[in-house]
């Protein structure tokens, strides 16, 4: 693989406490990318992903969480609501990062990079939902997407598979 290739370490993103962070800092880390809401039918996902997390993290695993508004309105909460609500609820540990956009003229452009790196059903770039979930290889290459209605325990034969990669 050459070096310029764009990879999800070309990126940095805003953490929910609002410092920047240079997603070349989990180079050599098995990555589980989620759009999140505090106010979905899938929240209770974040017990899944917190426990998929902590069965994972000391073998090379870091679940990042971007929280979002555009489906429903269902994060509407300032970083800090949102930050307490993750961890009062559901014991959330791994980072979450300043709400963003997924779809849209405003998609962040870490977004952007992995709808066109593993498009939805039939094609689509486009974020159906809150939830929506990107796996990616060690070396910041997209592994695969998953649909919102996917529980995070589906993942693991995934996760393994890339952790011993």
């Amino acid at each position: 693989m050459a070096d310029t290739q764009l990879t999800i370490h070309n990126f940095s993103a805003e953490k929910l406490a609002g410092n920047a962070v240079n997603l070349a800092t989990f180079k050599d880390k098995v990555l589980l990318i989620v759009n999140t809401a505090s106010k979905c039918g899938f929240t209770p996902q974040y017990k899944g992903l917190e426990a998929v997390y902590q069965q994972f993290k000391d073998q090379g695993l870091e679940i990042l969480g971007f929280p979002c508004n555009q489906f429903g309105g269902q994060e509407a909460g300032t970083a800090d609501e949102i930050g307490t609500f993750c961890e009062k609820n559901y014991g959330v540990n791994f980072p979450l990062f300043a709400k963003i956009e997924v779809n849209g003229a405003a998609t962040h452009p870490l977004f952007a990079y992995l709808k066109k790196e593993a498009p939805g059903l039939l094609g689509s770039t486009a974020i159906k939902w809150n939830f929506t979930k990107f796996l990616v290889r060690k070396n910041g290459t997209v592994y695969k997407r998953y649909a919102p209605a996917t529980a995070p325990a589906e993942l693991v034969g995934d996760i393994e598979k890339l952790l011993a990669e």
